[in-house]
């Protein structure tokens, strides 16, 4: 019997996925959320409010604890306390950009207005744009994995990364010698987008969805937003001014060295916990990204990959080892999420991504293998 051409071109091309063994899941959103017990979905305005205090509570005690580290006679130890200030301090910021996260994300209250309210002021604070960067995410939750709709870390194509055809390609799918680096290439390349990527990426979509023009969540007209969300991102525009203009007066009062060491430094430590956390939740060698035809919300969700932090992780509020959960359901309050997670890793059963790989080692892994996909095919993996 003949097959009709539009039928034949509308089967989706899967070859890479067979070639790795790779199960396309077949599953819905309702079985998931059908295996959650119900309480796990509710949020308590209270209790969110007491990790609020809590974070802000050891911040301050940090900064408060800090004041006296220059009045310390021993040059030697005040060298080494500093860091430490700066690494603790950037741990529990990290804490609060995540509940931030979440009030974007409607997680926080049941309250729009609370959310909205503590989202704006804990963002803001951290010089996060709050409804831009609220509307960019919500973007990235709702196509996770899709090669055209995704936001954020999306894998350069071969074409891209200036490769020839695989037919064509000496070097097959690898690994490339155009992409041998050696530790201090590498090392450089991983300082820049720990120091950098995030504010870029805030700046000017670096490492996001391809926009025309200036796409920026500082510019209210460019292709990420919509006409009604304009004043969203003018507002957010506004709060983070706000936060520059407190920093810039206390650097005038106290002194622009106060204002590095107190909160320049310890921002950037949050800035690289965040980069880092979410490059390793969505780029594993092992992991395929799905273009139009095989993609739908719940395949991406799964493609999330749970990783443990250690103690860190209750400080960063199980943002890391309960990720899985937090993108099939995300206005999930944190302090729920893990819980979920022993019963989403039940009803996904292999579908279920998790690497408890030391970071270190899964960072170096992810940088070295993870360099490019196929132009073609409707499931692709990371290839070097």
């Amino acid at each position: 019997m003949a097959v009709d051409k539009s039928e034949q071109q509308q089967q989706p091309v899967i070859d890479e996925a067979i070639e790795r063994g790779w199960e396309i899941p077949d599953f819905t959103i309702k079985e998931i959320r059908d295996a959650i017990p119900a309480h796990c979905f509710r949020r308590d305005t209270f209790r969110s409010f007491t990790y609020v205090f809590h974070d802000v509570f050891i911040m301050a005690c940090l900064a408060y604890a800090a004041t006296y580290i220059d009045t310390i006679p021993s040059a030697p130890l005040r060298v080494i306390l500093w860091p430490l200030y700066w690494i603790a301090q950037g741990i529990v910021g990290t804490g609060v950009w995540v509940i931030g996260h979440e009030c974007g994300h409607q997680a926080f209250s049941p309250s729009k207005t609370i959310n909205n309210s503590v989202g704006m002021v804990l963002h803001s604070a951290l010089l996060v744009p709050y409804h831009s960067w609220r509307i960019s995410h919500s973007r990235h939750h709702k196509a996770t994995g899709h090669m055209k709709k995704d936001q954020v870390f999306l894998p350069s194509t071969r074409s891209k990364v200036g490769l020839p055809k695989r037919d064509l390609d000496p070097e097959g799918d690898g690994p490339h010698t155009a992409f041998d680096e050696s530790p201090i290439a590498m090392l450089w390349g991983m300082f820049v987008m720990f120091v950098f990527g995030w504010p870029m990426y805030l700046l000017c979509n670096i490492s996001g969805q391809s926009y025309p023009g200036w796409a920026s969540h500082f510019n209210p007209y460019c292709a990420i937003f919509e006409d009604h969300q304009v004043w969203d991102v003018i507002q957010s525009t506004a709060g983070v001014s706000v936060t520059i203009s407190a920093l810039v007066y206390l650097g005038q009062t106290y002194g622009s060295l106060a204002v590095i060491k107190f909160y320049v430094i310890p921002y950037l430590f949050v800035n690289f916990w965040l980069v880092l956390i979410t490059y390793l939740q969505h780029t594993h060698p092992d992991l395929p990204h799905y273009r139009e035809t095989t993609w739908n919300f719940q395949r991406g969700a799964a493609l999330t990959v749970d990783r443990s932090f250690g103690i860190l992780d209750y400080f960063h509020h199980h943002i890391a080892d309960s990720h899985v959960a937090h993108h099939f359901f995300s206005t999930m309050p944190h302090y729920h999420a893990v819980e979920a997670t022993h019963y989403i890793k039940k009803a996904l059963g292999k579908h279920y991504q998790s690497d408890m790989t030391p970071i270190f080692t899964a960072l170096l892994q992810s940088w070295r293998e993870c360099r490019f996909v196929e132009d073609e095919g409707d499931v692709v993996f990371y290839k070097r």
